[in-house]
């Protein structure tokens, strides 16, 4: 038996959340005496360097069609491959691949499956691990009891860590069915870090007054180094593109650094973003609901505020 990880990537590239799947896939192998193996899909390049992060042996499937994703084929060939390797423990991340294949995952291979874990499996007893629920408020543990498990690794839980050197790639033979979804045309944000793989974000709301004043909250971001994003009203009323909408209804995120700008932290927007390690709130309103999920917080205006951060970034900087 093994551990399989299914390393999702995009135009030909390894996310930084299979980096993070095969870390955990080689942890848990750790802990149940057994490999770690890692499977990818379509043209990867680099696809041996997965070996640095714990899997054994790196297998792919290199058809074409598997370019374009399609959760109904991955699935198909995902399980087919964990049933070639005999691998009982099936993991990916929980980004939008993860999401969308881990339960087609479980049910083609009649699997216990849980998605979203922030733990690694204890075994004294049967298979255990950990997740958050009620919107981060709470922390569960499950038992899987089923011979197969299906397991998604929340972001930013497991950092990516090098244990061992690059691995020749090995070519799997599984069947690709074909798929029903045609691909016209794709189009991605270029030139920033997707917000779910994110270690640091800046965030702002209406508190902005305007779309014309972003320009402070740009500059931050480009001095941290940081992904930007903005609460719901402001993705609705077209100040900011609807893919930097974080929340509840947005895109949910778990960076290190979390610096919220005059948002005044609506129940919806904390469920998408208090799973953060580290947040910051900035607003002129000392009672800002915001504050109270607030690691550090700054009551002043943010047109004060923010430029004397970014005038001290400068200067720390230079």
């Amino acid at each position: 038996m093994a551990i399989l990880v299914y390393a999702s990537s995009a135009e030909g590239k390894l996310k930084k959340g299979a980096l993070e799947a095969v870390t955990y896939g080689y942890k848990t192998a750790q802990i149940l005496g057994t490999e770690a193996y890692a499977v990818v899909l379509g043209d990867v390049e680099d696809a041996g360097q997965l070996g640095k992060y714990g899997a054994t042996k790196v297998y792919q499937v290199a058809d074409a069609s598997l370019n374009d994703f399609d959760g109904q084929v991955v699935a198909a060939v995902v399980a087919d491959a964990a049933k070639a390797l005999n691998a009982d423990v099936i993991v990916t991340s929980n980004d939008s691949a993860g999401k969308t294949v881990v339960g087609r995952l479980a049910a083609r291979l009649n699997a216990g499956c849980l998605s979203g874990v922030n733990s690694l499996p204890t075994t004294d007893g049967g298979f255990f691990v950990k997740k958050n629920v009620f919107s981060g408020k709470a922390v569960a543990e499950f038992e899987l009891k089923s011979a197969t498990k299906v397991l998604s690794v929340m972001g930013n839980t497991f950092p990516p860590e090098e244990v061992a050197s690059s691995v020749s790639v090995e070519s799997l033979s599984v069947e690709v069915p074909a798929s029903r979804i045609k691909v016209k045309a794709v189009e991605t944000v270029k030139g920033t870090v997707p917000l779910p793989e994110a270690e640091l974000v800046v965030s702002a709301g209406r508190g902005m007054k305007g779309p014309e004043n972003w320009g402070i909250i740009d500059e931050l971001a480009g001095l941290l180094e940081a992904t930007t994003a903005c609460s719901r009203p402001v993705a609705d009323i077209g100040w900011r593109p609807h893919h930097e909408h974080v929340g509840q209804t947005g895109v949910a995120i778990r960076p290190n650094l979390y610096i919220a700008i005059g948002i005044s932290g609506a129940i919806q927007h904390l469920a998408g973003v208090n799973q953060s390690k580290t947040i910051v709130v900035i607003n002129k309103d000392p009672e800002a609901p915001f504050f109270k999920a607030a690691d550090y917080g700054i009551v002043g205006d943010l047109f004060d505020v923010v430029p004397r951060l970014n005038a001290a970034l400068k200067k720390f900087k230079g």
